[in-house]
C-alpha cells in the first residue's frame, strides 16, 4: 500500500473533480449512520464548497422514478444541471459519469453519497484500482447501520482510498488565508452549514461594529 504523505498528497480545487451520488429520498428513509439532518446539511455544504471553489461536480441518481430525486438543497446549488440517473449500482461502471470526470482532465476524484458501503464504496475502490487519486467525504455520506458505514471504511482505506470530512477539504481546498478569491464564498459556506463556528463568526462580526459604550461624565 502507498501511504498519502508530502505537499503533492494534499487535495487542490484545480485538480479535484467531485462526484455526489443517490442523496435521494429512498436512502435517507433507511440512512442510520448519522444523523438524516446532519447528512444533508453536509452533502448541501460540500456541493457549495464544490461550487465556490470552482470544482467540476457530476450529480447522479439510481432509479430516481422509483427512488426519488436528489435532494433539492443539492441541486438548488447546480441550477439547470442535469442529474445523471443511472440503473448501474456502481456509478463507475456507467460510462456517461466517467467520461465527464475524465473530461475534466482532473485527477482527484472526490465522492460522497447513499449507502456509503453500496454507492459509495464500490465506485471508489474502482477508480482507485484504476489509478485515480479518490478521496470520499465520510460526514456527507452514510449507511444503513453504524456498522456498513464503518467497514466501509476500513474497507477503501485497504484499497488505498483517502478520507476526509467536508470541513477538512474546505481547509486543504483554501490552504492559505492570503488567497482571497474565494474567501467571501467560502465564508457563506461556513455560516450556513457549519453550526457554532458559522454563528460565532457571525456574533464576531456583531461585536466588531457595535460601538464602545462611553460613560457620561458624572455618572
Amino acid at each position: 500500500m502507498t501511504f498519502r504523505n508530502g505537499l503533492d498528497s494534499l487535495l487542490r480545487p484545480e485538480d479535484s473533480v467531485l462526484v455526489l451520488i443517490d442523496h435521494q429520498p429512498y436512502q435517507l428513509t433507511n440512512l442510520n449512520s448519522h444523523d438524516p439532518q446532519a447528512i444533508v446539511n453536509n452533502a448541501t455544504a460540500l456541493a457549495k464548497l464544490a461550487k465556490a471553489f470552482n470544482v467540476p461536480t457530476i450529480l447522479t441518481s439510481v432509479i430516481a422514478d422509483r427512488g426519488g430525486k436528489i435532494f433539492k438543497h443539492i441541486t438548488d446549488v447546480f441550477p439547470g444541471q442535469e442529474v445523471i440517473d443511472r440503473t448501474w449500482v456502481n456509478t463507475w461502471e456507467d460510462e456517461k459519469v466517467v467520461e465527464l470526470v475524465k473530461a475534466t482532465g482532473r485527477k482527484q476524484l472526490i465522492i460522497a453519497g447513499l449507502w456509503t458501503e453500496v454507492c459509495v464504496a464500490m465506485p471508489a475502490i474502482q477508480a482507485a484500482g484504476e489509478g485515480w487519486d479518490v478521496t470520499v467525504i465520510t460526514d456527507a455520506s452514510g449507511g444503513s447501520s453504524l456498522e456498513s458505514h464503518q467497514v466501509a471504511i476500513q474497507r477503501m482505506i485497504a484499497a488505498g482510498v483517502n478520507m476526509m470530512t467536508w470541513m477538512a477539504l474546505a481547509g486543504e481546498w483554501q490552504r492559505d488565508w492570503a488567497r482571497t478569491e474565494h474567501v467571501e464564498e467560502l465564508t457563506e459556506v461556513l455560516i450556513s452549514h457549519m453550526s457554532g463556528s458559522g454563528i460565532a463568526y457571525l456574533w464576531e462580526q456583531q461585536l466588531l461594529n457595535t460601538p464602545t459604550p462611553t460613560t457620561k461624565s458624572g455618572l
